[in-house]
């Protein structure tokens, strides 16, 4: 199988500089600089410009890439890196689906899965802390009085976001819309849009509008465990646009594009996406064959995110990478961005560093971390990143990581569940670790 049919235009731009190219690339924008030395806002290099070996980078992730697509692992995929406030490197390999019809394209939009966690609640979070609007420590019910009576509303919001608070890790809202011969419950759904089904699952599939109040309800009644250990759980990640939403006064996504997205420039980070962008831009995911019986391609992947109607803080966001690049630049500023601050970099440093350590939890405030111990079959990042990097991982095939001691960002994208889940060989084959420590022997060669 030919992976390459040409070379990205990207690339040439690297070595060229031409803005023109960039702009045919489809990689121009407010927050690309490309004369800027001292700005805060990315600009395109090569790798040679801030230490990184280009040739060893360009071919050891190309192999990776050749044999990762080869061996069915995912039907294309996208890395982008960037260091010291310059995306050094954005290829696109293999295609949309294992057809090989559609190159994957570099402005292609991809369904970040739980990487919608810190793409979301947590910039939300962030600058609410900063302001002094939101205590870490203050108890769940502060914030969010529909569970006072809950055996949750005493647990505090740095145990919940440190995934020990113990939380369930999930919940299959989906199984109560189905009876035990496979058919829709239709007081639960209907075949066609009305004042009381208007959640659009699918083009033929609409859930009632008060279902929301039976997710909230299940989370409200899920056990909590007396045992405060590391447990990772998206529960609160479906409380958190209502929260926030609360707080601001204002509609969550239109919070998160007011106050985070657009002064940025991250224009294509969005919930439900088909609302503004051509479906060809966007990676299919699944072929759901269990709940909503069709080729899911526009729309989040995660069945709990969609009855929530696509917008959740546990999942949900599309965008590029190049958008989302810009966001983890913003964390990397320090919550500074293009001479605006937007976040105080007291409240990134407290929400990225290790919270327990103590309790052999590696976690920090919705954000992963390295283990605290290095195991090469159990890490999820390479061996060389640093005790102050931070990230996290998408169920969808994708993943992004931020190390501040060496001013990087690294940017995996894939849809490896296409076109089912059950395909692991992302994980067995470490595709994601393994580039990412060719990052960082990239920059010591």
């Amino acid at each position: 199988m030919k992976i390459f049919k040409r070379v990205p235009l990207a690339i040439i731009c690297l070595i060229t500089g031409s803005s023109f190219c960039f702009s045919q690339a489809g990689l121009s924008g407010k927050s690309l600089d490309l004369k800027a030395t001292k700005s805060t806002k990315l600009s395109y290099d090569i790798p040679t410009s801030v230490g990184m070996d280009s040739l060893f980078l360009h071919q050891k992730i190309d192999s990776i890439a050749n044999e990762a697509i080869e061996a069915k692992a995912f039907p294309g995929m996208q890395v982008l890196i960037a260091k010291s406030g310059k995306i050094v490197f954005h290829k696109a390999y293999g295609f949309h689906t294992y057809e090989d019809e559609k190159n994957v394209q570099l402005t292609d939009l991809y369904d970040f899965a739980s990487v919608s966690k810190i793409t979301t609640a947590l910039p939300a979070l962030m600058k609410l802390h900063g302001e002094g609007r939101f205590d870490l420590d203050k108890s769940l019910k502060t914030y969010f009085p529909k569970f006072i009576n809950s055996n949750k509303s005493d647990l505090n919001y740095r145990e919940i976001l440190a995934h020990q608070a113990g939380l369930k890790p999930w919940i299959p809202y989906w199984t109560t819309t189905i009876k035990k011969n496979g058919n829709y419950k239709w007081r639960t759904l209907k075949n066609k849009r009305t004042k009381n089904y208007n959640i659009k699952i699918t083009d033929n599939l609409f859930l009632h509008k008060k279902f929301k109040k039976r997710i909230y309800k299940a989370i409200f009644k899920s056990p909590v465990s007396n045992v405060k250990e590391y447990k990772y759980s998206g529960l609160a990640f479906y409380l958190f646009p209502e929260i926030i939403a609360e707080m601001t006064n204002m509609d969550f996504e239109s919070y998160l594009k007011k106050e985070i997205y657009e002064p940025i420039g991250a224009t294509t980070l969005t919930y439900n996406p088909k609302r503004f962008f051509s479906k060809d831009r966007i990676i299919p995911t699944e072929r759901d064959t269990f709940f909503r019986k069709i080729q899911i391609h526009g729309t989040v992947h995660d069945e709990g995110a969609i009855m929530m109607g696509g917008v959740s803080a546990n999942a949900g966001l599309f965008g590029t990478a190049i958008d989302l690049a810009k966001l983890m630049q913003l964390f990397l500023n320090g919550g500074s961005y293009d001479g605006r601050q937007i976040i105080a970099k007291e409240s990134i440093d407290e929400f990225t560093k290790y919270q327990f350590p103590e309790n052999n939890n590696r976690r920090g405030l919705g954000f992963d971390k390295p283990l605290l111990k290095y195991n090469y079959d159990e890490s999820s990042v390479a061996k060389d990143a640093s005790p102050s990097s931070y990230g996290h991982s998408g169920y969808t095939g994708t993943f992004v990581w931020v190390d501040p001691e060496y001013e990087l960002i690294y940017i995996f994208f894939s849809n490896r569940v296409f076109p089912t889940r059950n395909n692991r060989k992302i994980y067995e084959m470490n595709v994601r670790p393994n580039i990412h420590q060719i990052i960082y022997d990239s920059i010591s060669k």
